[in-house]
């Protein structure tokens, strides 16, 4: 009996010849990493040398939302799920980029809308239902600087975003089912201005996750990957430090 040949293929090409794998995550460093108005401070210590103590060892301390990272439910539902109950699949999803840089760098409290995504789907298709979509601002070229969290005098931080109505939609549709994530450049899905987080709070229900601060976008297509989400998986977390990976088929 015979086989096809890309079953014959799949089963006997090495796996980095299938896929490509690209890293969506910034370095943690806490030189560099901008650190979420109010959230506990990020240090790395030096706690072992080879000198000394014959292995190097750091001593990381900081927030489980510090840096790229995910959010579980349990960030923002009360009796959400939290990182330790969630499914593996919750963490390796289909993905899709958004690209709102042009209308972001004009307004930097732009939120995307439902048009924007029913362009967006007239032109490259349908989200897949339970899908990691992925908002694409062009914050990341300002990690390290103070115009990352881009706070005016008196202090209120303005970052672009998912509006209300476009994360509503995107659930009520189906493209965020009961499995999915809402991912961006930037602190979170909301607008930096919106203190009372309505989209974290439309988000966080089920096995919906957020990923943050992402970075290397312009190498994950806009349709086609997937994204695989790595960290920590705490007792009781609210989440993790993350690097997150795009899988990219060959």
């Amino acid at each position: 009996m015979g086989s096809s040949s890309g079953s014959s293929q799949d089963a006997t090409t090495p796996l980095d010849e299938l896929l490509q794998v690209v890293s969506l995550s910034h370095v943690n460093d806490p030189a560099t990493t901008p650190i979420f108005p109010g959230d506990p401070a990020f240090t790395l210590d030096t706690a072992a040398t080879i000198a000394d103590d014959g292995y190097y060892l750091q001593y990381v301390k900081e927030g489980e939302h510090t840096g790229t990272h995910w959010g579980a439910p349990a960030h923002f539902q009360e009796g959400g799920l939290t990182a330790d109950q969630l499914d593996p699949a919750d963490l390796f999803l289909p993905a899709v980029k958004i690209d709102i840089r042009d209308k972001a760098a004009a307004d930097s409290d732009y939120a995307l809308t439902v048009a924007d995504i029913q362009e967006w789907e007239t032109r490259n298709g349908k989200i897949p239902d339970g899908a990691a979509v992925v908002l694409w601002t062009g914050w990341e070229s300002r990690w390290g600087s103070e115009e990352y969290a881009n706070a005016d005098a008196e202090g209120v931080t303005h970052q672009p975003g998912f509006s209300v109505d476009a994360a509503q939609w995107l659930i009520d549709t189906g493209r965020l089912g009961t499995r999915g994530a809402l991912g961006t450049d930037t602190f979170g899905p909301d607008l930096g201005n919106d203190e009372t987080y309505p989209v974290s709070t439309l988000l966080y229900d089920k096995h919906r996750i957020s990923l943050e601060n992402l970075n290397n976008l312009a190498a994950l297509p806009t349709t086609g990957a997937s994204i695989l989400v790595g960290g920590a998986i705490n007792k009781a977390g609210s989440g993790s430090p993350a690097t997150i990976f795009a899988l990219l088929r060959r």
